[in-house]
């Protein structure tokens, strides 16, 4: 593309050559002539003046460059929508593949990829555009929609919805068994888990993850949520709209989650909590209580978080005071002799 075309997509004001033609997107380190890079972060300021790509995406208001450059609001919002310009789209052949094993009374858009391998149980809907790749298994009464992706090696289990616009990494199980149990007669005895999961539009659930499903009820993964690799997430759990989930988070059963929140790397959280909106949980935390919208929590247990660098302030303390108390018992010794 030339950068006059990328300028245009982006919506940034150009400054310098638009005639420049771009083969390739590279981190502002590695950059040279043909391709295009960001700056976003002053942490990297020293590789701007020195970069040799043909052209830089920067915030407004930006001190002049030699470089040619494109200004916007959003300099990593812009370069996402330019690494999609310039992303390999690999064409999904349509149809079922003629290892698939497809049950009965099953609905399958005629634009929709089943890939080799995969298992269809029966009274499953699958709509326009959606691809599954190999070995995925879909349990029986699961709904599929629009232009889903579930890659290899995931299995959905029975009466799953998966909203439109979802992706699925290899490796996560969606709809497994609750952990639910009740002691009696010196045995733990299995509480059936006859619910269900609901993953609505535009989530994106990474590898490794399970979700699993309601005692009773549903399991719900608001729209446009983000979950990362090697997440647990446990029965009738709900999560709101728009929410970062990090990589090791552990979430309890019948845990409320509002909207926009961020759940950084293993963090945990026990059952029956509820978060309000826009929380942000700092990682490893332990959240052993419920917290109203619109706090930064961290620590264990979980607390303001500006409660827990106080905390850890004083912790980090602890050792000289310790060195002091000890001169100062040597001292009081020494006088009472």
């Amino acid at each position: 593309m030339k950068v006059k075309e990328i300028a245009r997509a982006v919506e940034g004001r150009l400054i310098g050559n638009g005639t420049i033609e771009i083969e390739n997107v590279v981190p502002i380190k590695e950059a040279k002539k043909g391709d295009i890079t960001f700056f976003h972060d002053k942490r990297y300021i020293k590789y701007l003046h020195k970069s040799k790509a043909s052209c830089i995406v920067v915030p407004q208001g930006m001190e002049e460059l030699t470089t040619t450059v494109i200004e916007v609001k959003n300099p990593a919002l812009a370069f996402a929508k330019i690494l999609n310009f310039f992303a390999p789209q690999k064409k999904m052949e349509k149809g079922i593949h003629n290892t698939a094993i497809i049950g009965k009374n099953v609905s399958i858009h005629k634009t929709a990829s089943i890939q080799a391998f995969c298992c269809i149980g029966d009274d499953v809907r699958i709509e326009k555009g959606v691809c599954i790749f190999p070995y995925v298994y879909v349990g029986s009464g699961t709904t599929i929609r629009e232009n889903s992706k579930i890659y290899s090696n995931v299995t959905v289990r029975e009466n799953s919805k998966i909203g439109k616009r979802v992706i699925i990494h290899s490796g996560t199980v969606i709809g497994s068994d609750g952990y639910g149990y009740v002691k009696g007669d010196g045995h733990h005895r299995k509480i059936p888990q006859i619910g269900k999961v609901i993953i609505e539009d535009d989530v994106e659930i990474g590898a490794n993850t399970a979700i699993d499903r309601a005692t009773l009820g549903a399991t719900v993964i608001g729209r446009g949520t983000k979950i990362d690799n090697l997440v647990h997430i446990g029965h009738n759990v709900r999560i709101g709209e728009n929410s970062l989930i990090i990589a090791q988070v552990g979430i309890s059963g019948s845990v409320e989650i509002g909207k926009n929140c961020v759940l950084a790397g293993q963090a945990g959280i026990s059952d029956h909590i509820k978060l309000g909106d826009n929380v942000i949980v700092g990682g490893q935390a332990g959240v052993t209580k419920s917290f109203p919208s619109n706090m930064k929590i961290s620590g264990y247990p979980a607390r303001p978080h500006s409660d827990a660098q106080r905390s850890y302030a004083t912790i980090s303390m602890l050792p000289e005071l310790l060195h002091r108390l000890k001169n100062l018992e040597k001292k009081y010794a020494e006088n009472i002799k």
